[in-house]
């Protein structure tokens, strides 16, 4: 039997994905007695397919918990899809769109049978995509927003808080997009500066040939004004506050009105109070008790009381015909040029209309202060730190939350009203009668909730409860929280509030937030602008492997990284390297191997399974503290420049003599580096291992390797190694460097005093060679003797290597200049780690010790290559 000459992911990873269910490797077993591990899946909106945002995520938990299952742990990775109350309905008004119909012409009944068949579209492709990428969720428990079982917790969590007095409904200014016919919040509004005017509008004084001039950069809500504003410290206006002004075009008295609220400097210190139409004019309306005139509607068109040649207008069409008939009336005093502030939906973009509405709305103050407190204390940890100042900021000055969405699909707010006493009742289920007048003419709330009040309960409401079940008992709280920093606010500030509220507890004890994923233009990916990539495409081109490798090999802890679609070649040749490094391996010798009790190893095999325990030790530091990037750079060096570049290659012979030693550790560190490389890999490790093991179980099963045995006089060995290949390395360099055919040979003088480096550089004599053509003497002479060489420093002496007739001084410089500068670089690296207050409190000693040691001897380095410059 061989092993396929070219890498097939999609040949393989149907069928181990499949094997991995028929095992039922993702149930998770609450009476098992092993440590448990959890994570709640950020359920996915079922607005359409999985964007490369979701498969990032997805595959830095899906290592998380394939590492714990290696590691022993029973895991409940759970997961689930949002019904995403506004983005879906925004989804499908689109498609209606394209039939030349509304919402409002097919009716509420026909909708909501649209927005079900919308959620099974998306919730088998979203549920197909997991599994292409190998996420290995427990699909027994899947769970949807708005199943029943969790649409009775939002029910229950609403009465709850209103029965406490914490849900109120209130007449307020609130974010009304004319598009999706809603109230959003004020987190669902995109706030952006856009190329503007400032128009400079003649307000009359009553009884006077004088007036005030007003700045305003909207001047289609000036027909509900109800004041104009000064500053009371504003000299200029001190003498006409109390007095009245024509509003024009409505021909209306206004008064004129003091509040130090008014910027001095913008535009004239003048400006005009509409308080049904901008939130701040809401709060000074409220103060001063003025009228609240509405002139806009919900479709953002000019409603009565406005003059009736406005009426129906579209509120910017309006702002044309106004600032027209101003000009006309000789009433425009000016116009500039103005960066104008304006808010948009974060759904379709469109500019947001403050308008005065009667909502539900959540007090946020007691909720917001244990939520505080479970960070600051440090039961809750941000990774990385600095998203905790955002998470506090926010939560500090929080305001109360609007609940209700004008909407048809989502959770119907549980609140009923009698008819015929007009009692407003909160019930999990609906009345039968009034609980004031006994009456059965009851008609219920016709708003639905903000989607984020059910995705806050997701953590607790997944497990079941209210009951006291056992996924509650032994999977609560979560571990870790793996997300987007744009949701801190939406989702997780209001998760931790939720389950502390409701639970007592904390929902997770870590939250990761990943970074954002950009175009190569450094522009946010998005599928509705056609900049985004498609992770199934990279699937289908590349392998999820290859995917999810090259995803975590560029995930640094920043706040964003670029990606393109080349990018992904990093894993593909990964995953072809590890292919190719199998048929190799297998073409020898495919039984198992036992690193310890081989006798007759030689340095490099020590030197090898010294440095995989030094990537084992690492790995479990790099995973558990988030470490993405560092992870997949730490296996990959290993596996491809120090196991392939290095010892396979050294190794080649010995494979030919069929020597023991060679085949068995060359397969066992194999073995042990296909488990610890199966949560980031899992699809080309899985078909791996069952090609040199004929077991019916996975990978994961065999459990996190132990540390290959290295007797301490063997570690004491182990530079020599290293020796060769620097020697190897650098020969390599100055062939290049000085442009010296390969058939010529070359000899060098190594000049130590260690003589086990010259005995060990004489048994390999023949790997230098083959290698690199050079033989190795012994340095007798006086260097001055010596003419045209370059010199190699290595540990433990240096070498200077003949070059005869190549030799160019200028160029000898330069290498060693560029060796230099490579040295400082990684000098500055190991210097980063150890000045990192963080680093140092998490790393083993171990890890501290090698930092240590790497630095001393890089400085040795860069001393003596100074000293031959």
């Amino acid at each position: 039997m061989e092993i396929k000459k070219v890498y097939e992911p999609k040949a393989i990873e149907k069928k181990w994905y499949q094997f991995w269910e028929e095992k039922k490797y993702y149930l998770a077993n609450p009476l098992s007695e092993k440590p448990k591990f959890s994570i709640v899946i950020p359920p996915p909106n079922i607005t359409g397919p999985l964007h490369i945002g979701h498969a990032l995520n997805n595959t830095i938990q899906d290592i998380l918990c394939r590492y714990k299952r290696l590691a022993g742990y029973e895991v409940l990775w759970l997961p689930g899809i949002d019904h995403a109350s506004i983005a879906t309905h925004s989804q499908i008004e689109k498609e209606l769109k394209k039939e030349g119909k509304t919402r409002f012409d097919i009716g509420k009944e026909e909708f909501l049978k649209r927005a079900w068949a919308w959620k099974e579209k998306y919730h088998q492709l979203i549920v197909s995509q997991l599994k292409g990428l190998g996420c290995l969720c427990d699909w027994s428990r899947f769970r949807f927003t708005m199943d029943d079982d969790y649409s009775y917790v939002v029910r229950y969590a609403f009465v709850y808080y209103y029965k406490k007095g914490w849900i109120y409904r209130d007449l307020r200014i609130i974010n009304w997009c004319p598009n999706c016919h809603t109230a959003i919040s004020d987190l669902e509004v995109k706030h952006r500066e856009v190329d503007g005017f400032l128009w400079y509008i003649k307000y009359p004084l009553k009884d006077s040939s004088h007036y005030l001039v007003v700045a305003t950069t909207r001047p289609e809500t000036m027909l509900g004004d109800t004041a104009v504003m000064v500053n009371p410290n504003d000299e200029r206006y001190k003498d006409f506050v109390g007095k009245k002004v024509i509003l024009p075009l409505q021909e209306r008295e206004i008064p004129v009105i003091a509040d130090e609220m008014v910027d001095i400097n913008f535009g004239t210190g003048v400006v005009k109070v509409t308080p049904a139409h901008d939130p701040n004019d809401f709060i000074i309306g409220k103060k001063y008790n003025l009228e609240f005139v509405k002139v806009i509607d919900e479709d953002g068109k000019i409603i009565s009381p406005a003059k009736e040649k406005y009426v129906g207008l579209d509120r910017f069409i309006a702002r044309k015909k106004i600032l027209e008939d101003l000009t006309a009336l000789g009433l425009l005093a000016k116009v500039e040029n103005y960066k104008v502030p304006v808010g948009v939906c974060a759904r379709c973009e469109t500019i947001i209309e403050p308008l005065i509405s009667k909502q539900w709305f959540l007090k946020m103050k007691e909720l917001a202060k244990p939520a505080m407190e479970v960070v600051e204390k440090g039961e809750i940890k941000f990774v990385p730190k600095r998203w905790e100042k955002v998470y506090l900021d926010w939560l500090a000055n929080v305001r109360d939350w609007c609940l209700s969405r004008q909407l048809w699909w989502g959770h119907p707010i549980p609140v009923y009203y009698c008819q015929d006493c007009d009692e407003i009742m909160a019930s999990i289920t609906k009345p039968e009668s009034c609980e004031k007048c006994g009456s059965q003419n009851i008609k219920e709330d016709e708003d639905v909730l903000d989607t984020w009040f059910s995705s806050a309960l997701w953590p607790f409401a997944t497990m079941g409860f209210p009951k006291k079940t056992k996924e509650l008992a032994v999977f609560y709280p979560t571990d870790v929280l793996v997300t987007d920093p744009d949701i801190i606010f939406l989702w997780v500030a209001r998760m931790v509030f939720s389950s502390l509220e409701f639970v007592g507890k904390i929902p997770f004890k870590y939250v990761y937030i990943h970074s954002t994923v950009l175009n190569e233009k450094g522009e946010r990916m998005s599928r509705t602008k056609g900049i985004g990539i498609d992770p199934q495409e990279i699937i289908d081109e590349y392998g999820a492997d290859a995917l999810r490798f090259t995803l975590t090999y560029l995930e640094t802890q920043s706040q964003s990284f670029r990606l393109s679609r080349e990018r992904f070649i990093i894993g593909r040749n990964f995953a072809n390297k590890i292919w190719n490094a199998g048929r190799l391996l297998f073409s020898y010798y495919q039984q198992k191997a036992d690193f310890n009790n081989l006798a007759e190893k030689k340095i490099y095999d020590y030197w090898i399974g010294e440095l995989f325990n030094q990537l084992l030790s690492k790995y479990d530091f790099f995973i558990k503290n988030y470490y993405f990037s560092l992870l997949a750079q730490a296996l990959y060096t290993f596996f491809w420049n120090n196991y392939c570049d290095w010892y396979l290659e050294f190794n080649k012979e010995r494979f030919k003599n069929k020597e023991r030693a060679a085949l068995e550790t060359s397969l066992a560190v194999f073995y042990n580096f296909l488990k610890i490389l199966h949560p980031v890999m899992p699809f080309i490790t899985e078909e791996l291992w069952h090609l040199f093991n004929k077991e019916d179980v996975s990978i994961m099963e065999k459990g996190i390797p132990e540390p290959l045995v290295i007797p301490d006089d063997k570690k004491k060995e182990i530079y020599l190694c290293e020796e060769l290949i620097a020697l190897i390395r650098n020969i390599r360099n100055i062939r290049a460097n000085f442009g010296i055919p390969k058939d010529i040979g070359l000899k060098g003088y190594l000049k130590t005093d260690n003589e086990q480096l010259h005995l060990f550089l004489k048994e390999e004599k023949e790997i230098l060679k083959k290698m690199v053509n050079a033989e190795i003497l012994p340095f007798i002479k006086e260097k001055k003797e010596l003419k045209n060489f370059a010199t190699i420093i290595l540990k433990t002496g240096d070498l200077y290597l003949v070059v005869d007739e190549f030799f160019d001084l200028s160029k000898e410089k330069k290498r060693l200049a560029k060796e230099i500068s490579e040295l400082e670089k990684i000098l500055s690296e190991i210097l980063e780690n150890l000045n990192n207050e963080e680093f140092l409190t998490k790393a083993k000693k171990e890890i501290i010790e090698e930092e240590l040691k790497k630095k001393a001897e890089v400085e040795n380095r860069l001393k003596r290559l100074k000293e031959l410059i």
